[in-house]
C-alpha cells in the first residue's frame, strides 16, 4: 500500500505520523547492497540538495512536519516510499516526489523503518499543578 504526504497531513501528533508512516523492515536487511554507490551519487547531486531544502522548508525543519519536533541538527529526508536501486537507475519520479518524503532524524528514520516505536525520541511530560513531589508513596 503506497502512502503519501498529502495523506499525512491529516494526523496532527507525531505519533499518528510514526503510525502511518512505519514500515517495519527487518534489521540488517540491506537496501542497496553492493549498489550503495547509486544512492551516494543521488544524495550528493545539486537535484537532490535542492529537493532536500525544499521539504525542510515546506516541513519548517521539523521532525515529521510536527512544529513542537524542531529539529536544531542532523536532518533527514525520508522517502515515505522507499526506493529501490531501479528507480535510483532509472531516475523515476518518485525520487523527487514531494508526496514521498517527509522530514526526520537519524532516531525516527530507524524506528520507521525498523517498527521500533522504543527508538523514538520522548519528550519531557508537559508539568502540571500539584506535580512537584518528587517521589509518592504507593
Amino acid at each position: 500500500m503506497l502512502k503519501y504526504y498529502k495523506e499525512l497531513r491529516k494526523f496532527t501528533t507525531f505519533i499518528e505520523r510514526f503510525e502511518y508512516l512505519k514500515i517495519g523492515g527487518i534489521l540488517g536487511r540491506s537496501t542497496f547492497g553492493f549498489d550503495r554507490y547509486l544512492n551516494q551519487i543521488l544524495y550528493n547531486s545539486k537535484e537532490w540538495e535542492q529537493f532536500r531544502n525544499y521539504i525542510i522548508v515546506r516541513d519548517n525543519g521539523c521532525d515529521l512536519g510536527i512544529l513542537d519536533r524542531e529539529i536544531i541538527k542532523g536532518r533527514l529526508i525520508h522517502h515515505i516510499n522507499p526506493i529501490t536501486v531501479d528507480d535510483v537507475k532509472n531516475h523515476h519520479p518518485c525520487i523527487l516526489d514531494p508526496n514521498n518524503a517527509i522530514t526526520t532524524i537519524l532516531n525516527t528514520h530507524n524506528a520507521l523503518h525498523y517498527g521500533d516505536a522504543s527508538l523514538l525520541i520522548r519528550l519531557p511530560q508537559e508539568r502540571k499543578k500539584g506535580d512537584t513531589r518528587l517521589w509518592t508513596v504507593s
